[in-house]
């Protein structure tokens, strides 16, 4: 394999060929359970993946924040749903000029957040479509009961401007069950209540392949598995073989015969440990282990390794949560069969507001 002796590091490689089997084979499994897919993009922040997922079948796409919203809409992408609770004047504005322009949706779990909305989209010409985001077991951001769920939405559907459109949650890993179970109490309290849910969106890579067996939702909003990553092979979402982000690093110290030092630190790897050892899998190099990182270095144990690496060498790690490392890049390299084919600009690359 090629050590692109051309591309400077520490740098990203994305295999286009990977990407696009892992697009696929989602969308295939969507399609075969009548799942639609609402992808969500703050993994890759290309327009370009967003798009080919779209051409693929996803009905739209998910974004974090408002600067991606932006980035995509700009990009041509008219169909967006921003699981967030949106605060602060100069947001709500951002917010009610993206509604003018396209089809957005947006989260909401207090009367709070449902009251600047409101203020803000009451005397719009569309009004927003806003869900009520659920807490399923993740313990962060949502109601905390169906009948929490009941009363915004109720709340929300007399709100000026507003329209009550679902729920929506992102679940704990491995408590599909759990998930399944709320969302489906949920949505029997609405329709009792005489408020069905036209949307219950469910989320999230780690559980992606169990999907269908939250027979409530009506969507699933995926992000990792476009280019997966050392987590996702941990949860066995996929194997090293469908990795399709690489951080390439170089090689610029052995100090000792059993520690390697390489040009990637926390600001080129994310310092995520997401429950594993270690920061990365080298893929030259599987029993090394990335014991740390500090911010431009990044430390490497070889005591197991048959082989280690030379000072200079290049070496390709699959880091341990993709997302972050997308962010952490102006451009990254598109390759294909080993030769670099395009370097490209993350088009929303630190859009975090």
């Amino acid at each position: 394999m090629t050590d692109f002796a051309d591309i400077d590091t520490p740098a990203v490689l994305i295999d286009i060929d990977r990407v696009e089997a892992n697009l696929s084979r989602a969308q295939a499994y969507a399609d075969a359970h009548g799942l639609p897919l609402r992808p969500h993009i703050k993994t890759h922040k290309l327009p370009r993946f967003a798009k080919r997922a779209i051409e693929l079948g996803a009905i739209g796409i998910t974004v974090q924040k408002l600067g991606e919203a932006e980035v995509m809409a700009d990009a041509g992408i008219t169909d967006i749903y921003l699981p967030y609770n949106i605060l602060g004047a100069e947001k709500l504005g951002r917010l009610r000029a993206l509604n003018e322009r396209i089809a957005i949706a947006v989260t909401a779990d207090s009367t709070t957040t449902v009251d600047g909305l409101s203020a803000t989209l009451a005397n719009a010409e569309k009004p927003l479509r806003v869900l009520v985001e659920c807490d399923t077991g993740m313990g962060r951001c949502g109601v905390q009961s169906p009948a929490d769920a009941v009363a915004l939405a109720q709340y929300i559907a007399a709100a000026p401007g507003l329209v009550f459109d679902g729920l929506m949650t992102y679940p704990a890993a491995g408590q599909v069950e759990a998930n399944a179970a709320w969302l489906a109490s949920a949505r029997d309290a609405l329709i009792a209540a005489g408020l069905p849910a036209r949307v219950i969106s469910n989320g999230g890579s780690p559980d992606l392949w169990r999907a269908h067996e939250v027979t409530a939702a009506t969507e699933h909003r995926p992000g990792t598995y476009i280019y997966m990553d050392r987590s996702q092979v941990a949860r066995n979402v996929g194997t090293f073989a469908d990795c399709a982000l690489t951080v390439l690093a170089t090689v610029v110290s052995r100090p000792t015969e059993n520690r390697a030092i390489v040009d990637a630190g926390s600001k080129a790897l994310t310092s995520d440990t997401l429950g594993m050892v270690g920061f990365g899998y080298i893929e030259a190099y599987p029993d090394a282990i990335i014991t740390g990182l500090s911010e431009e270095h990044g430390h490497i144990d070889l005591t197991n390794c048959p082989t280690k690496p030379a000072i200079g060498e290049k070496l390709r790690i699959i880091p341990n949560h993709a997302c972050v490392v997308s962010n952490l890049f102006d451009e990254v390299n598109l390759i294909s069969g080993g030769t670099l084919v395009e370097r490209v600009v993350v088009a929303a690359r630190g859009r975090v507001d």
